[in-house]
């Protein structure tokens, strides 16, 4: 690929995933206190809100950013900053209204939800989370607009204040509220996503108003010569063309959560688990869940970094360079997701236990749950991957295809398998993993159809693998060593926690080094990079490679 191709895909991707750590981090020091503080019941209350908001948020403004974005950088390609630009003010209007649809169906559909799922102590989390989904939908818009100018610092910088402002006041609200019930607390944590997407709407709005001013969108106010006008109907038309199928893929793990809210609860009553049905559901998704999301936020920018790269490569028609976009992709999408999915699954009950320590007697059975579901993060980042591919060709209706046959994949294996009381809740972890395995398979083969991509299998695959098995037998040992010799000093349960940090920090490392040993990361991707001749000067030094 070229350079000015590569740093462009690189460095958006770069920015978005440092962002996602970022925020990620924060969110466990949400996550974590909140957890420990109003335990499975509340947590419960918590999360029943999420289900049906993250559903309207992603009918309300999931397709509208990848689509605006494509639009805008196919339009940005030939010059066309005009074009660009009317598309944005013009979603920026319909995003608006759909936004301002979604909260009032969130907030009027509290009552009846919460009584149906017989959990009526997450009333309050309902209307708490209302609020957002019109900021989140606006603030959408601006987001799409410069994830297509290929300028991922708005974007990124907007997650980073809208999680600082969900965290701090959310976190303040519960620990505030939690002498009023358990109700009110979990529906002050809510109230933080609320604050945190009106603070990122302001951030991102008042940046673009700043590059407007300053010139930096390029030439906004003039159409090309012979550039026919369309009218803002037939510019909603097309996006809307774009965004319906990507809307129609993303709202289906939503629809997977409900799908867990709605059979695992009444199956774990069918199979007689009435009393302890709340606290596996919130082990589930407020526990278990909560660790798998990490990575996919870090690999959900690497997908939002290829769409409008790709786009721009197609616009121009630049093949060779596109194969090798889409190669790079592959590649980071694994280099992230596997060693974060081979650490939880190998260290899923040391990792609870570390890092819930007031709900030690719930560690074992999260652990089980997280031990299933850290597979899905695999599967997953190749998912959001070749997603991101698919979107930029156009190909938008294949993920949304593929992914809803994972679902009806997933609808089948959960009342299955949540129905045998060996199994339980981890029946519903084991149809997650195994819908996002059909999901990721099936996007594979859709791209190798349609593109005429040839994959380096020993690069893409077979190279991370190895520094992954690697990485798996540095962790077991480290642990192992570090637990024995901790446990004279520390007793039984410090130990074990001292060993998973020792244990995470050599894993890490164990994988970094590898990737450099079997030349997974190559120096052209170092080329690509934010600081990437540092980067090579640093391997070179360590004679992992040699200088060209």
């Amino acid at each position: 690929m070229t350079k000015k191709t590569g740093q462009s895909f690189m460095k958006g991707a770069a920015i978005l995933g440092v962002a996602a750590i970022i925020i990620k981090v924060m969110g466990a020091f949400f996550r974590i206190p909140l957890a420990n503080l109003i335990g499975d019941e509340g947590m419960s209350y918590y999360q029943t809100a999420y289900p049906m908001y993250n559903w309207l948020i992603v009918i309300s403004t999931a397709g509208f950013p990848a689509a605006i974005a494509k639009t805008i950088a196919e339009r940005n390609a030939v010059g066309d900053y005009y074009g660009a630009h009317r598309v944005f003010k013009t979603i920026l209007k319909l995003m608006a209204a759909v936004g301002f649809v979604g909260m009032l169906v969130m907030m009027l559909g509290a009552e009846w939800v919460t009584t149906y799922v017989k959990n009526t102590g997450g009333y309050y989390s309902f209307l708490a989370l209302g609020p957002a989904i019109l900021f989140v939908a606006v603030m959408s818009a601006f987001r799409g607009y410069f994830q297509g100018l290929q300028d991922m610092k708005p974007y990124a910088f907007s997650q980073i204040i809208e999680q600082f402002f969900r965290v701090g006041l959310g976190l303040g609200l519960a620990f505030m509220l939690f002498g009023k019930g358990l109700e009110f607390a979990s529906a002050g944590a809510t109230f933080g996503a609320t604050s945190g997407a009106f603070s990122g709407f302001l951030i991102i709005f008042i940046y673009y108003q700043r590059m407007k001013k300053k010139g930096a969108l390029g030439d906004i106010d003039n159409k090309l010569p012979n550039q026919p006008e369309e009218s803002e109907k037939e510019i909603i038309g097309k996006v809307m063309k774009i965004a319906i199928p990507i809307t129609i893929g993303a709202s289906v793990i939503p629809i997977m959560t409900m799908l867990d809210l709605f059979i695992v609860m009444r199956r774990l009553h069918d199979i007689g688990i009435v009393e302890q049905a709340n606290d596996l559901y919130g082990q589930l998704t407020g526990y278990s869940q909560t660790l798998v999301n990490l990575p996919q936020t870090v690999t959900a920018a690497v997908q939002i970094s290829l769409v409008p790269a790709i786009a721009a490569l197609s616009a121009r028609r630049a093949g060779k360079e596109m194969n090798e976009t889409i190669e790079a992709g592959l590649r980071l999408g694994l280099i992230i997701g596997l060693p974060c999915s081979l650490g939880l699954v190998t260290l899923a009950e040391p990792i609870m236990k570390l890092l819930y320590p007031m709900q030690i007697e719930i560690a074992s059975s999260t652990g089980s749950i997280l031990a299933i579901l850290g597979w899905g993060v695999l599967f997953l980042s190749m998912y959001q991957v070749t997603t991101g591919i698919l979107q930029g060709l156009g190909k938008q209706n294949l993920p949304a295809r593929n992914l809803f046959m994972g679902a009806i994949l997933k609808g089948v294996l959960s009342y299955t398998l949540v129905g045998i009381p060996a199994l339980n809740i981890r029946g519903a972890a084991i149809a997650t993993v195994s819908a996002f395995a059909c999901a990721s398979i099936l996007n594979f083969v859709s791209l190798m159809k349609i593109v005429d991509f040839k994959p380096n299998w020993t690069k893409i695959f077979f190279k991370p693998a190895i520094d992954g098995a690697v990485m798996v037998v540095a962790v077991k040992i480290t642990y192992f060593i570090v637990n024995k010799l901790a446990l004279g000093g520390f007793g039984v349960l410090n130990a074990g926690r001292v060993a998973t940090v020792a244990a995470v920090a050599v894993g890490g490392l164990t994988f970094l080094i590898m990737i450099f040993v079997t030349n997974t990361l190559t120096e052209e991707d170092m080329d690509m990079m934010p600081g990437g001749s540092k980067l090579k000067k640093i391997s070179r030094k360590l004679s992992f490679r040699k200088a060209v």
